[in-house]
């Protein structure tokens, strides 16, 4: 059983697929270290939801696990305060992960977590492009 206090919030974690696969059709904010991408479920009074991936390609399974710790270190510290209730977020490490300050990833998520969303490109517009 979990107690909040004052100076925590509490963040809830994404567990299955489907979870992670609604998340994608939200929006994806780029960052340097890592992609966001976020999901609005319009539900206001439920917790943030926060979940974790990794790529094979990012390295073996320790240095993925150590990414994967990272950015849950940087999410318990502080930026789950920035995390908006009723949203979903899925954040995608690159392997500059392993690498970069806990400052400097905790200044760039809650940077990513609270910047405006830009609109989708309407599939008329991708469809110009092809």
């Amino acid at each position: 059983m979990t107690t909040e206090t004052k100076n925590e919030k509490t963040v809830g974690r994404l567990k299955s697929r489907p979870q992670f696969l609604a998340v994608r059709e939200g929006e994806a904010r780029r960052g340097r270290n890592f992609l966001l991408e976020v999901l609005d479920r319009n539900q206001p009074d439920e917790a943030p939801r926060v979940g974790f991936t990794v790529t094979k390609k990012h390295g073996n399974a320790v240095e993925r696990n150590r990414m994967r710790r990272r950015l849950r270190e940087v999410v318990r510290q502080s930026a789950g305060f920035a995390m908006k209730n009723g949203h979903d977020y899925v954040i995608v490490a690159r392997r500059e992960v392993l690498k970069a300050p806990f400052a400097d990833m905790t200044a760039q998520l809650i940077e990513r977590i609270e910047s405006k969303p830009r609109p989708k490109r309407s599939e008329e517009t991708r469809s110009r492009k092809a």
